[in-house]
């Protein structure tokens, strides 16, 4: 049975879509940020980056959002949560890849910018700048979006629960998510999967302005 390390809408909440649609076996692991436990001895010597999420599939241990998604969909291809078709499947690729190495960056920047300077006074600099920075790569994927109902070859994927979890944690920004057309009605639809659905509630996550 897999075990996912996690914390309440921390990047674990990605895996944690993927596990809830695979329909597969699972058993989740609070990792409690709020007693610094992702930096604790125990869990350092199971992943000595001290970040959430892990992943433990017997005596496999795995690390980094991402990787979790796609090893789980490869270990379980009959869900058919990577596209099979080879284009399909590079564009899959290159929209998970600006998901994890920009928008997200650009998230991590705008929630941490005193890992970004040295000086308290640009901190407010920082999150204005990350805002508009944010905003463009929202955009990006708004205008991807279109008129479909999922961000790649129209059918769910892992592209869409890496989605949703960002654009959660993008809620409170000046540009929301919801602000834009598309993004608006497709996570709205996302969020009545039932695989989202279920881990929000686990996760005491409120879908309100979803509804």
């Amino acid at each position: 049975m897999y075990t996912l390390f996690y914390y309440p809408r921390n990047a674990s909440l990605a895996p944690h879509f993927v596990l809830k649609a695979l329909d597969v076996p699972f058993q989740l692991e609070l990792v409690d940020r709020k007693k610094v436990a992702q930096k604790s001895a125990q869990y350092l010597r199971l992943n000595p980056t001290g970040r959430i999420p892990t992943l433990v599939d017997d005596d496999f241990v795995l690390c980094e959002s991402a990787a979790i998604c796609l090893y789980l969909c490869e270990k379980h291809s009959e869900k058919n949560l990577i596209p099979d078709a080879p284009q399909a499947k590079a564009e899959f690729y290159q929209w998970l890849m600006y998901l994890t190495s920009t928008l997200q960056n650009e998230l991590m920047v705008y929630f941490y910018p005193e890992r970004h300077t040295q000086n308290a006074i640009m901190y407010d600099d920082i999150i204005k700048t990350q805002q508009s920075r944010i905003s463009d790569a929202l955009a990006i994927l708004d205008q991807k979006l279109g008129n479909n109902s999922y961000l790649v070859n129209d059918q769910f994927t892992v592209c869409d629960c890496y989605m949703f979890m960002l654009c959660i944690w993008a809620d409170e920004i000046a540009k929301p998510p919801l602000s834009f057309t598309n993004l608006n009605r497709y996570l709205k639809n996302l969020a009545k999967h039932p695989a989202i659905a279920s881990v929000c509630e686990y996760e005491e996550t409120d879908l309100t302005i979803y509804k």
